[in-house]
């Protein structure tokens, strides 16, 4: 059949009750989702994550070693940290226990931790103490693990999707290994997606299905590197598509579009996905990169991302890092700052894109940043400069006989309208202007004043 796999055969077996691990039988089993049938028995079953668990990686040696003291994953939704963790409790043989951050409290924990504790002393069986969602944890509770964590009592795993070294207790941050899981490449979705179809015990290989590599591949692409959306948008497409007048039932392109909600981005308006893709935004403009700069705001307005927001970000970059190059940047980052203000989405979109654009294409300089930066510095750690006499406020009576104002020469009486003279009272040359746009012709004048300058401090 022409762009098309065929997985399972009509007739198979469905799972055993030892297959489902549940006292419910196969029934119960066949019940609950896909993506929970298919969760991952071993390592070699384990999708994804071949940066920490490929060969010789540090943690599938320590799994293979069960060398496993306390660990934080932390990553997107359907990435495999659970499964991670059963999996590392089975190949430990270690008891799994189960918090959950969002419906535990102290009391669960302290029955989990006395129970671990009677376990270790009774039977010599470690515990592997796995909590979802960690971060859902007050300081208070996250305090009540630390003396089992660290005398051994459990081996903590916990799981989250925002940033622990932010959102966990520093003190048990340091007593454990971060690792960070990565969603899913749409190659391992799909090899996903085919193991579901093919598994008779387990799967839907039970049923008589063929899938079309572009459906496969549009549940792939859609999940957004989420195992469970790509697994379960799967099943929605094996179970509501009516079989052929064979007892085929054919997933097409079409059936798989239908079967999978719009792709929902990963997009915490507090958390890392946050600041990772605004991150990711300014360092596309500041590297010239259009076409990454339309792709990261994209996502942002997409996400529903505050249009006020993102136009400060592009009036910082304007100034920091486009600056005197281009002076132009600024005022269109202020006017698409303000018209961010005024309409807001999804008209906004227009003049923040145009903006974005333009710094992204424009020269390139941060020496205003740089000079006022080398100032502040002198400010801050050095001796505070005295205003010259020449320069002080000469316009009341009695300030000539104090020598405010005596000797000041005004610029625009003098030819280029430039004087050389002192304004600082110290030689001390924070600018230094770039031959990058605009700023080469700026460069010029400040050289060619600079000299003069000099040339007047040498005269007796």
């Amino acid at each position: 059949m022409a762009g098309e796999e065929l997985f399972g055969k009509a007739g198979a077996e469905g799972p055993t009750a030892e297959a489902s691990g549940a006292g419910g039988g196969e029934e119960s089993f066949r019940q609950a989702p896909l993506a929970a049938r298919m969760r991952p028995r071993n390592l070699a079953e384990y999708a994804g994550q071949s940066h920490i668990l490929g060969p010789g990686q540090l943690l599938r040696r320590a799994i293979e070693a069960d060398r496993i003291q306390s660990l934080i994953f932390f990553g997107p939704p359907g990435t495999g940290k659970t499964s991670l963790a059963q999996i590392i409790a089975r190949q430990t043989r270690s008891k799994f226990e189960r918090l959950s951050g969002v419906e535990s409290n102290v009391a669960d924990m302290r029955r989990v931790l006395a129970g671990a504790a009677n376990r270790r002393e009774n039977t010599g069986q470690s515990t592997i103490l796995f909590i979802d969602e960690i971060h859902r944890f007050n300081k208070a509770q996250q305090d009540v693990l630390l003396p089992d964590v660290e005398s051994g009592v459990v081996r903590l795993i916990g799981a989250t999707t925002h940033n622990p070294f932010f959102f966990v207790n520093s003190p048990l941050v340091s007593r454990s290994q971060i690792f960070e899981l990565r969603p899913l490449s749409e190659v391992e979705l799909r090899e996903l997606l085919a193991r579901a179809l093919g598994d008779t015990e387990r799967g839907l290989g039970y049923l008589k299905i063929t899938a079309e590599e572009a459906a496969l591949g549009h549940l792939a692409r859609l999940s957004d590197g989420d195992a469970r959306k790509a697994l379960n948008s799967l099943e929605i497409a094996a179970l509501t598509t009516e079989p052929g007048a064979d007892g085929v039932v054919r997933i097409d392109l079409a059936v798989a579009e239908q079967s999978i909600q719009r792709k929902a981005i990963v997009y915490d308006g507090e958390g890392d996905a946050h600041y990772d893709t605004i991150s990711a935004f300014i360092k596309s403009m500041r590297g010239s990169d259009p076409d990454a700069t339309l792709y990261w705001l994209a996502k942002m307005i997409h996400a529903g991302e505050d249009p006020r927001f993102i136009s400060r970000r592009i009036l910082i970059c304007a100034a920091e890092d486009v600056g005197l190059a281009d002076p132009m940047a600024l005022v269109l980052a202020g006017a698409a700052h303000q018209a961010a203000e005024f309409v807001g989405w999804p008209e906004a979109r227009i003049p923040i894109a145009e903006a974005a654009i333009y710094i992204a294409t424009a020269h390139k300089s941060n020496s205003a940043m740089v000079a006022i930066d080398a100032a502040l510095a002198d400010v801050r750690s050095g001796r505070t400069l005295a205003v010259p006499e020449h320069l002080r406020d000469g316009h009341y009576a009695g300030a000539e006989r104090l020598g405010h104002g005596v000797g000041y020469q005004y610029a625009h009486d003098q030819p280029g309208h430039f004087a050389a003279q002192d304004y600082l009272g110290a030689e001390k040359h924070y600018y230094q202007p770039t031959e990058q746009g605009v700023e080469k012709k700026i460069k010029e004048r400040v050289e060619k004043w600079r000299a003069q300058l000099a040339a007047s401090r040498k005269k007796p």
